[in-house]
């Protein structure tokens, strides 16, 4: 049975990205941020377990950044981009699964990790504005907290 989505279709690029985690339990607080909270509608998605923390020099994802690395080459050029959003996640799987991470050093480590991160995507262009946040589960919510990467 074919479907047809109600939302009109708009060919417009906004020339921004944001690189999260895939976890569907914060998907939806992700859109809503990214669309309500920062004004981005019909961002480029680029969804993976641990999202920006596969680029922050982890031999156990070390294929997942090239990945990255190539997806975010390919955006700038073809899309271009002009900004990137990085998101981190408080309970995170991939760092408590993948990268062996105790509970207690996680959410330190995410913050270090979305600096790494920026830092590799200035080497894939100079010219992208890279903003990064950590998603805190507060009072049945999720909000939003800006990290320094500078």
């Amino acid at each position: 049975m074919a479907y047809t989505s109600p939302i009109p279709y708009v060919s417009e690029r906004i020339h921004a990205a944001s690189v999260y985690c895939s976890d569907g339990r914060v998907g939806e607080h992700f859109d809503d941020f990214l669309q309500n909270g920062l004004h981005l509608p019909r961002y480029d998605r680029v969804a993976l377990p641990g999202g920006p923390g596969c680029l922050a020099g982890h031999t156990e994802a070390r294929l997942e950044e090239e990945g990255v690395i190539g997806e975010l080459k390919f955006l700038v050029d073809a899309h271009g981009l002009e900004r990137v959003v990085l998101i981190q996640h408080e309970g995170c799987a991939f760092y408590a699964r993948r990268l062996g991470v105790e509970p207690q050093r996680m959410a330190a480590l995410q913050r270090a990790d979305l600096v790494r991160a920026a830092f590799q995507i200035r080497r894939v262009s100079s010219d992208v504005e890279i903003l990064a946040y950590f998603a805190m589960n507060v009072r049945g919510g999720v909000q939003f907290e800006p990290v320094p990467i500078e």
